[in-house]
């Protein structure tokens, strides 16, 4: 299909007579046409489509009609149902009253087109660059960010049911490209064993049983491996995705095929962050965060906090499982540098900071990343009665480090700590710690003298003001304000299904978030032009016996 973009039409007159009248104090949708117009242009999808060809459906009303269908959470049999049969969307998608609408196929065949296009964060921002334009939106104020774990559209499986159920997807897949190649390797056990789904109440009980069928499946996938890579078969069979999962698998559970077949241990086996959990979702990781534990993905929403607008999600951020919170600060200030969008003060847990990011923060992109930042762990911090790094005097000029008794430091050697951050080591002399009052307070060394590894002086003063800003009143007033994304992760997943994935892959998962920002940012910029207030953090009613104030 290819596009002739062409200027969004003006509501046709008879879809306005007829939507006025079914809807003489409007609707969402006829209120937010009328007082924000559209969002989108066809020309912000050019590049998704050819030159030549049958003419496409307009991209400008397939982009809308997505966010639409993530506001009501609508299948796409539903969606495309609505444009044909409801008057308030033909409203606002500038559609005649007759018009037949189209297959529900073409929005499934739009989100791939905007995935494979690699634009599919343009949903989300150019909602964004209107609502700047009207003034719902605007930088250097507040933001915040939290994130919540998002389940993959897999089965949880035991580790001896995703063994058997690789290898049946492997199987599977051959069989529809080579059945007589495997009918004649096949032997007649495997057609009782991998003809149906694997399912653990089926499977033996006792971890000898258990152990000796995951023996078995692990020589049959090894049996099918060696014979697919061997020259007289078939060449397209080595190509297919589920024979290359099946080999992955393989080297993650198994040792190396020897007279005796042999899963791995857990210390031998994969970290999470690269072991396949689903043959059928290959980039669902297991996760563990306190007492939940998914495989799947993370979700990182960031949204604007002023209390004289209404509060808009302004980055979307989709990770496997098994990121760190810490790692996606960078790109989130980065996107929003990029839309105009950079918040003063940035609300955080204290999953998102650490020295390096709020010196960054501020180095960079000047913005105070807000939020309680890890204590000192060190023994002398924890008793309170001894001398931690914070009592320590350092002169960065002199490069020298004087300790609580006033003594001077004898080395300062600049290196690198295990994770490539510029750390410097510092060391006393022997002389001066040896004889010191107070050494036990300082260290519990036998005969060394006092030690200490501190970061580099930007990521050193911004950790230090940073622990001491988190002991005061007014830090807990501000950082109050952060709590109020927990409500907006909370909307996501009750009202429109955040939790759960609607398709398989990081990608399509990230498109889901994007278009359900999108439906969040409609339906609240919908509740602030009615002048509906923000909904207050709900109190039962024995909690209110206790303090009727707090409710």
């Amino acid at each position: 299909m290819c596009l002739h973009p062409e200027e969004i039409p003006p509501i046709p007159d008879e879809t306005v007579r007829v939507a006025k009248a079914a809807f003489p104090k409007g609707n969402l949708y006829m209120r937010l046409r009328d007082e924000l117009g559209v969002f989108y242009q066809d020309e912000d999808f050019a590049s998704l489509y050819p030159q030549r060809g049958q003419p496409a459906q307009a991209p400008w009303r397939l982009a809308m009609i997505l966010v639409m269908q993530y506001l009501e959470n609508l299948s796409d049999r539903q969606a495309a149902s609505s444009v044909q049969g409801r008057i308030d969307w033909k409203y606002a998608l500038s559609l005649e009253l007759t018009d037949p609408g189209f297959d529900f196929t073409v929005l499934s065949e739009f989100r791939d087109r905007l995935i494979t296009g690699g634009v599919e964060r343009q949903i989300l921002d150019l909602m964004l660059s209107k609502f700047q334009e009207l003034k719902l939106l605007s930088a250097r104020g507040k933001q915040r960010t939290d994130s919540t774990h998002i389940l993959a559209v897999v089965r949880e499986l035991s580790r001896l049911e995703h063994l058997g159920e690789t290898l049946r997807y492997a199987l599977n897949a051959v069989a529809e490209v080579a059945p007589i190649w495997l009918k004649s390797l096949a032997p007649a056990e495997w057609y009782d064993r991998y003809s149906k789904r694997l399912e653990d109440s089926r499977l033996p009980k006792t971890p000898a049983d258990r152990e000796a069928l995951a023996e078995i499946i692990g020589a049959d996938g090894f049996h099918l491996l060696d014979n697919i890579y061997s020259q007289t078969s078939p060449i397209e069979l080595r190509q297919l995705p589920a024979v290359e999962v099946l080999r992955q698998v393989w080297l993650q559970q198994y040792y190396a095929p020897t007279d005796k077949i042999q899963l791995r241990s857990d210390k031998d086996g994969p970290p999470s962050a690269v072991r396949i959990r689903s043959a059928y979702d290959l980039e669902a990781r297991n996760s563990t965060k306190r007492t939940t534990n998914w495989t799947g993905y993370k979700v990182h929403l960031t949204e604007s906090c002023d209390e004289d607008s209404p509060h808009i999600i302004t980055h979307v951020e989709t990770t496997v499982a098994t990121t760190q919170d810490q790692t996606v600060v960078p790109s989130i200030h980065q996107s929003l540098a990029q839309k105009n969008l950079l918040p003063q003060q940035h609300l955080v847990d204290q999953g998102y900071t650490s020295s390096q990011l709020l010196s960054s923060s501020e180095r960079d992109y000047d913005i105070d990343l807000f939020g309680p930042v890890a204590v000192n762990g060190a023994w002398q911090a924890k008793a309170g009665l001894g001398f931690d790094v914070s009592h320590f005097r350092v002169n960065w000029k002199r490069k020298v480090v004087y300790c609580p008794q006033g003594k001077r430091s004898s080395r300062w050697k600049h290196t690198q700590d295990a994770y490539g951050h510029p750390v410097i080591h510092v060391n006393f002399r022997t002389k001066d710690c040896k004889n010191c009052a107070v050494r036990s307070q300082c260290t519990r060394a036998a005969n060394d003298p006092r030690a200490l590894t501190i970061q580099a002086q930007p990521d050193y003063e911004a950790l230090q003001k940073g622990r001491e800003r988190q002991k005061t009143e007014e830090f807990q007033k501000q950082y109050a304000l952060r709590s109020g994304i927990e409500g907006t992760i909370s909307q996501g997943i009750r009202a429109f299904e955040l939790r759960d994935c609607r398709y398989i892959g990081l990608a399509k998962t990230h498109l889901q978030h994007i278009l359900t920002a999108a439906a969040i940012n409609l339906s609240r910029v919908f509740a602030w032009l009615e002048e509906i207030p923000r909904a207050k953090t709900r109190c039962s009613h024995f909690a209110k016996l206790a303090d009727a104030t707090v409710c």
